[in-house]
C-alpha cells in the first residue's frame, strides 16, 4: 500500500500516572497499523488541559485519559473546537475503543455479488442498438445496472456493461429467472448462441477487522 493511502489515527494521551501510558502504547505496538497508522502525539501526567486540546484540534488528534478529567476550560474549548475527549478508568476499555476508531478508518474491501444468469439461444441486429441476443435467464435476476460478462465455454470472453435489456418491445430494468429477453452489452458485438451470460454486482463491504 502507498504511502499516501495509509491513514493516521492521532492521539493525545494524559494520565495519572506514567504507567497507564507505557501500558496503552505498548497496547498500541501490538495492534495492526498496516492501513491506519496509531500516533502518540503527546502524553503526560496530569490534568487534559486547554494546551492539549489546543494541540489535539491542530492534529485532528482525540484526547484520551485515564484516571484524569478534563479542567472546565478544556472541556469548553474542546467542544468549540470539535476535539473528541474520551476519559476512561480500565485500560482494556480504552484499547477497544481505539480499535474500534481503527477500524472506522479503514476502506472498505469490495466484494462481488452473482445476480444471475442468462443462456443466449439467438442473436439478431437490430438498427442502432446494433447485435442483441435473444435470451432465457436460467438464474436469478438481472438487472439493467448490473455488470456483465460473458462466457464461453467456461472462459470469460468479454466483462462489461448491458448496453439494453428489453422484453418483447419494452425497455426493461429487471428480468427474473424463467422469463426471455433481449440483452444488449456495451462495446460488444461478439456474442453467440450457448453464450452464458453472468450478472453480477460489485459491492462494497465495511472492514471488520
Amino acid at each position: 500500500m502507498s504511502q499516501g493511502e495509509l491513514k493516521e489515527l492521532n492521539l493525545v494521551v494524559k494520565a495519572d500516572v506514567q504507567g497507564s501510558i507505557e501500558a496503552l502504547a505498548d497496547a498500541l505496538a501490538k495492534m495492526d497499523q498496516s492501513e491506519v497508522r496509531i500516533n502518540i502525539i503527546h502524553s503526560a501526567v496530569g490534568a487534559i488541559s486547554e494546551t492539549d486540546v489546543i494541540l489535539a484540534a491542530a492534529s485532528n488528534a482525540i484526547i484520551v485519559g485515564f484516571g484524569v478529567r478534563p479542567q472546565a476550560k478544556a472541556r469548553d474549548l474542546a467542544e468549540r473546537e470539535n476535539v473528541q475527549i474520551k476519559t476512561y478508568s480500565i485500560i482494556y476499555k480504552a484499547i477497544e475503543d481505539i480499535d474500534a476508531a481503527r477500524i472506522g478508518m479503514l476502506k472498505p474491501t469490495e466484494e462481488e455479488v452473482r445476480t444471475g444468469e442468462a443462456e443466449v439461444r439467438e442473436t439478431f441486429r437490430v438498427p442502432k442498438a446494433g447485435l442483441i441476443a435473444g435470451c432465457m435467464v436460467t438464474e436469478g435476476e438481472i438487472s439493467r445496472d448490473d455488470k456483465v460478462r460473458v462466457v464461453r465455454d467456461g472462459v470469460v470472453v468479454f466483462d462489461g456493461v448491458f448496453g439494453s435489456m428489453r422484453r418483447f418491445k419494452d425497455d426493461v430494468k429487471s428480468v427474473k429467472s424463467g422469463y426471455e429477453c433481449g440483452l444488449g452489452i456495451e462495446k460488444f458485438q461478439d456474442i453467440k448462441v450457448g453464450d452464458v451470460l453472468e450478472a453480477y454486482k460489485v459491492v462494497e463491504v465495511a472492514r471488520t477487522e
